[in-house]
C-alpha cells in the first residue's frame, strides 16, 4: 500500500502482508490532496494513513478526518502522533469491513494510497451507498487506465463499466515508483471519481449488475448473443430480441459495449424476470 512516512527514526517495520510502500514527495502528496479538495466543512475518510504525512495536510484542511488504518502498531503511532487533535477519529481495522454510515455520515469524501491487491474491492466499497461527494485514490497506473477507459479502448473492461455505470472517473497525475519507498514495480496513476448525478444503474441494483457484467467479461470474446444464452440460459430467439430492444448488435462483444448499454440491457433482464 502507498503511504506517506512521517520520519525513519523510530518506525514500525513495513509489512508486506499490508502491501506497504510509503510515498515521501510533498509535493505529490500535497497534489493528491489538492485533487480531492477538502474544505474546513468537510469530513473525509482517509484509506491507510501509514506513518501520516497526508494526514498531517488533510488535518489541516479538512473539517473532520476518520483515518482508517489496518496495522496495529501504525495506527497507535498515529493515535499518539494526533493526540492534541479534536479534528481527528483514527479508527483500527480493515476499510473493507468499516460502517462508513456510522463513522462518517451521509455526507463525506474518501482520499486513499490503495493497496495494489486490494484495489477492485476498495474502489467498489466507495461507489456503494452512502456513496462519498468525491473520491480520490491512488492506484496501480494499469488499473486507472482500465477505470477511465471507454468502450473499444484495448484496457477497457469489466471495471471500467462497473465504476463507469456510477461515476464520472478523471486521471489526474502520474507518480514515478522512485517516489515511494520501498518502490514498487510498477507506476502510479492518480484518479478522481465523481459520482453520476443519476446513477446509470439503481444502487440497490449494484452487486447484481457487477456480477452480470463481470460474466460477460468473462466472455469476452464471444458474441453478446451466445453470451446471453450462456450467462442467462436464454434461447438465441429472446436473446436476440431483447439485444435488439436495448439497442445492442447481437453480434457485437462485451468489449464494445458503453456502460449506459450494459445498464439498459441489465434493467430489461430485471424486467423479463431473467
Amino acid at each position: 500500500m502507498p503511504r506517506a512516512p512521517g520520519g525513519r527514526g523510530g518506525q514500525p517495520p513495513i509489512l508486506k502482508k499490508f502491501g506497504q510502500h510509503f510515498l515521501s514527495d510533498k509535493t505529490i502528496l500535497t497534489g493528491i490532496v489538492d485533487a480531492l479538495a477538502p474544505t474546513s466543512k468537510d469530513t473525509v475518510v482517509e484509506i491507510g494513513p501509514g506513518r501520516g504525512s497526508m494526514t498531517d495536510i488533510l488535518v489541516e484542511r479538512a473539517g473532520r478526518v476518520v483515518a482508517v488504518e489496518i496495522d496495529r502498531t501504525l495506527a497507535q503511532n498515529l493515535r499518539e502522533r494526533y493526540a492534541d487533535r479534536s479534528n481527528i477519529e483514527i479508527v483500527e481495522g480493515d476499510y473493507l469491513e468499516i460502517d462508513l454510515r456510522s463513522r462518517a455520515g451521509e455526507d463525506y469524501m474518501v482520499i486513499g494510497n490503495v493497496p495494489y491487491y486490494i484495489t477492485t474491492p476498495i474502489i467498489f466499497k466507495a461507489l456503494e451507498p452512502p456513496m462519498p461527494r468525491r473520491s480520490v485514490f491512488l492506484v496501480q497506473h494499469e488499473v486507472a487506465e482500465r477505470m477511465a477507459a471507454a468502450a473499444g479502448d484495448e484496457a477497457y473492461g469489466a471495471l471500467s463499466v462497473n465504476v463507469g455505470a456510477v461515476a464520472e472517473v478523471e486521471q489526474v497525475m502520474s507518480v514515478p515508483a522512485s517516489a515511494f519507498r520501498p518502490p514498487p514495480k510498477v507506476e502510479s496513476t492518480v484518479v478522481r471519481l465523481t459520482p453520476r448525478s443519476i446513477s446509470l444503474v439503481p444502487l440497490e441494483s449494484l452487486a447484481p449488475f457487477r456480477s452480470f457484467v463481470q460474466a460477460a467479461f468473462g466472455q469476452r470474446r464471444k458474441q453478446m448473443q451466445r453470451v446471453m444464452r450462456s450467462i442467462r440460459s436464454i434461447s438465441t430467439e429472446d436473446a436476440t430480441r431483447i439485444l435488439a430492444e436495448t439497442g445492442i448488435d447481437p453480434t457485437a462483444r462485451p468489449e464494445v459495449i458503453s456502460p449506459k448499454q450494459f445498464a439498459a440491457l441489465f434493467a430489461r433482464l430485471t424486467v423479463d424476470g431473467q
